[in-house]
């Protein structure tokens, strides 16, 4: 078996926030990351950057998950750059504040398509590669959103959804994966402070409601999000299949 510290991970949403701060935690000699980003380049490059400049080997694209042919594409371009894919961290997603009766059918579809669907083509793309690997991996940042509603006066109806069925979807790859070794599993964060947009981001002027509904009394640090999905990577999470680690403040205690 090759060392714990030679891997290739796929990393989508990794120009800011959670995606990022995971990169950076990652990166090292004899790790590869390849690195997504829906839009912001520049913001991307800036971070694999900072991970070459750590010891990493690194990739980037740029692309749309919502559409098949751009998850098939990224893992294409992974491979053709690393030659294989060791593990997968579905990071990219989005918040969308609607209730029930404000949803519309095109942003349920829209959600769906970026999140569970595209976990779906990307996984699928890559799984001979993660049934192959000594460290096969996934995991998917999931929200607190898929469990409860309406905490710090926020309603996310189809961002919800989508993030229930992401983690139905990863109940059923762990089987799958089960077999070979390998392992597929949610982290699942509270409010998350980020820069700028994502899927837990919260405006400035909810702050004080979102501390308020947290039993800790403060948001979670990307950093800290990024620490938990590592330790899921890692060789030590090698018996750790189809959970769901809630990295949240208590969030769903209160």
């Amino acid at each position: 078996m090759t060392s714990p510290s030679t891997r290739t991970v796929l990393i989508t949403g990794a120009a800011s926030g959670i995606g990022a701060a995971l990169a950076r935690k990652l990166a090292g000699p004899g790790i590869s990351l390849f690195l997504h980003t829906g839009r912001n380049g520049d913001a991307l490059e800036a971070v694999a950057a900072e991970c070459r400049a750590l010891g990493a080997r690194t990739g980037t694209c740029t692309g749309d998950l919502s559409q098949e042919e751009t998850c098939l594409q990224l893992v294409a371009a992974a491979r053709a750059r690393f030659g294989t894919i060791d593990q997968i961290v579905a990071n990219a997603g989005k918040a969308r504040k609607a209730t029930f009766s404000g949803m519309t059918r095109a942003a349920l579809m829209a959600d769906f398509a970026l999140m569970p669907a595209a976990l779906a083509s990307l996984v699928t793309a890559a799984l001979p590669d993660l049934c192959a690997s000594p460290r096969g991996r996934v995991v998917a940042v999931s929200s607190f959103v898929a469990h409860v509603h309406g905490k710090g006066g926020h309603v996310f109806a189809s961002t919800s959804a989508a993030k229930a069925a992401l983690e139905a979807l990863i109940d059923v790859l762990a089987l799958e994966l089960a077999p070979h070794g390998a392992t597929a599993n949610c982290v699942v964060p509270g409010f998350t402070r980020k820069e700028g947009g994502g899927h837990a981001a919260i405006a400035g002027d909810s702050h004080a409601a979102v501390q308020a509904a947290t039993p800790t009394g403060r948001m979670s640090e990307p950093a800290e999000i990024a620490a938990a999905i590592a330790f899921l990577l890692g060789d030590e999470a090698g018996q750790i299949t189809g959970a769901r680690l809630q990295v949240d403040g208590g969030l769903r205690l209160g």
